[in-house]
């Protein structure tokens, strides 16, 4: 089921096939993360599924195993800013665009998770579930979750109050409390927040 699309591929004559994933659409806080993944034609790596479906030791092990069978990795960080300025979605398609872009080398084709793409000199197919059908886009999924904890995690050390290393900015009872609580840090999505806080408790802590 897994390599359900790129044995299509494969069998319609393109050799190299990426494959395009973001994390962090959904959280109160932090960037929105994708990356991008090309592999050798019919390269296997055993556990490889959709990031949410995986443990975090087992996605922190994955994620070197394609770092290290990967022909080529691309990540891209948007940071909170901008997705307040562009918003979320046009965030994440931004993202990936900008991961496939640093693939060297080029795939035939492009596999993007969910149901829109972006604009691309390479052949681009949208496919929902897709981190749960494409090798190459579960495995942009495991690079993307992992790079956004990370960061999420190392926020948390400068803002411990949100708690970001247990819940990476997503909206727990816990997180949204905090909030109320201790205003908006300069890494919260004000476009998020809005809907939590009133405008009287729209503070911004630096």
């Amino acid at each position: 089921m897994i390599f359900q699309f790129e044995k299509k591929y494969y069998q319609e004559g393109y050799e190299l096939i990426g494959g395009t994933d973001e994390a962090g659409r959904g959280p109160l806080a932090g960037p929105v993360v994708a990356a991008a993944v090309v592999f050798r034609p019919r390269t296997r790596i055993e556990g490889i599924n959709d990031s949410k479906k995986l443990t975090e030791s087992k996605r922190e092990k994955l994620f070197n195993l394609i770092e290290l069978n990967a022909l080529s990795v691309g990540v891209s960080v948007i940071d909170n800013y901008k997705i307040d300025e562009i918003n979320i979605l046009q965030a994440s398609l931004l993202a990936m665009k900008e991961s496939v872009s640093q693939l060297n080398p080029r795939p035939g084709i492009i596999l993007i998770d969910g149901n829109k793409t972006f604009a691309s000199d390479i052949p681009v197919e949208a496919i929902i579930k897709g981190d749960s059908l494409s090798f190459s886009i579960a495995a942009a999924s495991i690079i993307a979750k992992v790079t956004r904890d990370r960061i999420m995690e190392k926020l948390s050390e400068e803002y411990p109050v949100y708690n970001w290393k247990q819940n990476k900015g997503y909206p727990t009872k816990e997180h949204r409390e905090a909030v109320l609580k201790f205003g908006l840090s300069p890494y919260h999505r004000k476009s998020f927040c809005g809907k939590i806080l009133d405008s009287e408790k729209q503070t911004v802590l630096f």
